[in-house]
């Protein structure tokens, strides 16, 4: 194992109640028979030998991601659907930049051009050992027989290190739900989520085995508190973090209809799609939402939204741990 786990990314706050919510529990993982790593991957060892200090640095964010200079929201007009981002008044929590923790990362691909994109995502527990969680705008272009253009994913990223090294995507392994291909992602924008099966970094490790899990939750509502959102800017040496809470945003807008999580952070921009929005769960954290959904998770740097975590999550989940076959565009 390259990296060595955060002592303190299990701390939990003393004056916390956790949430008693029904939730997915994955069956609990397997080690291996004799106790050893498995073989190098050589497509690990080639994503590595690419994805130079320079070359994340230069990472662009995904191009439907959230923006990165919006102001904030000026007031609607009468008649027209609410905007999005900051209300009038409204604490905004502030970020902060620091080292990250195992379960979360960033993904690191070529578009068609050749040019370096990136977006956030977190490690699920699953019985694979194997599963990133993050946003469908992110990663709906690399399901199916599409190219996996370099597709990679860094847990912790930070100051240019690898401290995990990196984990291929497996071929076949993006899981985007059909309703998502179908509708786009204004009109699907409540089915804006994903997950990724991933191979063994350069040294065999499994993912999970590496960095540890965070359990996904389903079916818990839109209220929580407190709520740690973490995400990685494009092109910033150091991933954000905040403490802050969730609330239920029913859009009125019919280019974007839905329900969905709400937390209001301050710093999250182009790049941050994916990351996870965490609650604090017995030996760890456990993930409610991811920054995503709503006009692909917001316009502006204030306020994030996420799809709901519900029966579709859930399904998609089953589906990538079964090693169902993916849905890609038709």
């Amino acid at each position: 194992m390259r990296g060595t786990r955060n002592a303190g990314r299990g701390a939990l706050l003393t004056a916390v109640v956790l949430l008693c919510a029904a939730g997915l529990a994955p069956t609990a993982p397997t080690a291996l028979a004799d106790g050893t790593p498995g073989r190098p991957d050589p497509v690990a060892v080639r994503l590595d030998a690419y994805w130079t200090p320079a070359r994340m640095a230069d990472a662009l964010p995904a191009v439907d991601g959230k923006e990165s200079g919006a102001a904030p929201s000026a007031p609607s007009a009468p008649g027209s659907p609410r905007r999005d981002g900051p209300r009038p008044g409204e604490y905004i929590p502030p970020s902060r930049r620091f080292d990250g923790i195992p379960q979360a990362g960033t993904f690191f691909w070529t578009d068609a051009d050749g040019t370096g994109r990136t977006c956030s995502g977190s490690v699920v527990r699953s019985p694979g050992r194997n599963l990133v969680l993050s946003a469908g705008h992110c990663l709906k272009g690399y399901s199916g027989p599409s190219p996996a253009r370099h597709l990679g994913f860094v847990p912790q990223y930070h100051d240019g290190r690898k401290p995990f090294g990196i984990f291929p995507v497996a071929h076949n392994g993006v899981y985007v739900t059909r309703e998502y291909y179908d509708l786009g992602e204004h009109a699907g924008a409540g089915y804006n989520f994903a997950f990724a099966v991933t191979e063994p970094n350069e040294d065999g490790d499994l993912l999970q085995d590496a960095t540890g899990g965070v359990r996904l939750l389903t079916g818990t509502g839109y209220f929580h508190a407190p709520v740690r959102m973490i995400g990685y800017p494009g092109g910033a040496p150091k991933p954000l973090e905040c403490w802050s809470w969730s609330t239920r945003w029913d859009s009125d807008d019919p280019v974007d209809p839905g329900t969905f999580l709400r937390v209001a952070c301050d710093g999250f921009v182009g790049g941050t799609s994916g990351g996870p929005m965490l609650v604090p769960w017995p030996g760890g954290w456990a993930v409610i939402g991811i920054v995503g959904g709503y006009h692909t998770g917001g316009n502006t740097p204030q306020v994030s939204y996420s799809a709901y975590f519900g029966d579709a999550v859930r399904d998609l989940y089953r589906a990538a741990v079964t090693g169902a076959p993916p849905a890609g565009p038709r």
